[in-house]
C-alpha cells in the first residue's frame, strides 16, 4: 500500500513514483542511502524500491540495516548491475526481489504488489470480499451488487484496508498513514473529503459509517 522509492536518478525516481501512484499506491521519493534510512525509520512502508548505488551511503548498507533491524518492509532491489553476481549479492543482503535496468514497468508493478502480499501484515488476497463488496486487488476493480465502482486510486486503497480490517474501526489516522505519502498534511481534511466521495459512489444503503471521534468502518 504504501512505497520508498530510493533512486538518486531524480527523472526516473518521479516517473517510478508517478506510475506506482497510477497503480493506487501512496508513494514517496528520496534521492540518498541517509535520506532513504531515515524515511524508513519514520514511516511504515510496505516495500521500499532501493537502488543500490546510492550517494551518501549505499544501497547495500540501507538494505542491510533495514534487515539487521528487523523491520518488516520489503525490498526490491532496482540496479543497472544485472549480472547473476549482482544479483545474488543483493539477495544475500536481504533483499526479498531484484530487478535491473532497463525494466517494463507493468513488471516494477507486479513485482511491488506480489511483495505487498507477502508483507508482514496479513497477507492481501486478490479477491476481498464482504457487504456486497467486491474488489479485486490485482486488476483494481470494485463492484457492488454487481455494479462497477468508479473509483479513484485513493478511493480504492481506502475501500481496501476497510475491507481489510473486517468490521474493526480504522482510524483517520491509519489511513493517512496507509493511503496517503508522507507529505499529506494532517490537517487538511483528505481523509473526510475522500470518504465523502467515496460514499457518494457506493451509494444507498449506506455501508461506512463514521465512529464519533474513533475513525470509520464498514
Amino acid at each position: 500500500m504504501r512505497v520508498l522509492v530510493a533512486e538518486d536518478e531524480t527523472v526516473l525516481a518521479e516517473l517510478v513514483a508517478a506510475g506506482l501512484r497510477r497503480a493506487g499506491f501512496a508513494v514517496d521519493t528520496v534521492h540518498s542511502g541517509d535520506a532513504a534510512l531515515a524515511y524508513l525509520g519514520l514511516f511504515d512502508y510496505d516495500v521500499v524500491v532501493l537502488d543500490r548505488d546510492l550517494p551518501r551511503m549505499h544501497g547495500d548498507e540501507v538494505a542491510r540495516r533495514l534487515v539487521a533491524g528487523g523491520a518488516r518492509t520489503r525490498i526490491l532491489m532496482l540496479t543497472a548491475a544485472a549480472a547473476l553476481e549482482d544479483r545474488v549479492a543483493g539477495l544475500d543482503l536481504g533483499a526479498d526481489d531484484y530487478l535491473g535496468k532497463p525494466f517494463e514497468f507493468p513488471e516494477l508493478v507486479s513485482r511491488v504488489r506480489a511483495l505487498r502480499r507477502r508483507s508482514a501484515r496479513p497477507p492481501v488476497p486478490p479477491l476481498l470480499e464482504g457487504h456486497g463488496l467486491r474488489l479485486d486487488t490485482v486488476r483494481r476493480t470494485a463492484e457492488r451488487d454487481g455494479r462497477d465502482l468508479e473509483l479513484s486510486p485513493k478511493e480504492f486503497a481506502v475501500l481496501q484496508i476497510l475491507l481489510e480490517a473486517e468490521g474493526a474501526v480504522v482510524s483517520a489516522e491509519e489511513l493517512l498513514e496507509r493511503a496517503w505519502d508522507a507529505h499529506a498534511d494532517p490537517f487538511t481534511g483528505a481523509v473526510r473529503v475522500c470518504m465523502s466521495k467515496l460514499r457518494g459512489k457506493l451509494g444507498e444503503p449506506a455501508l461506512i459509517r463514521t465512529v464519533q471521534g474513533v475513525g470509520y468502518a464498514l
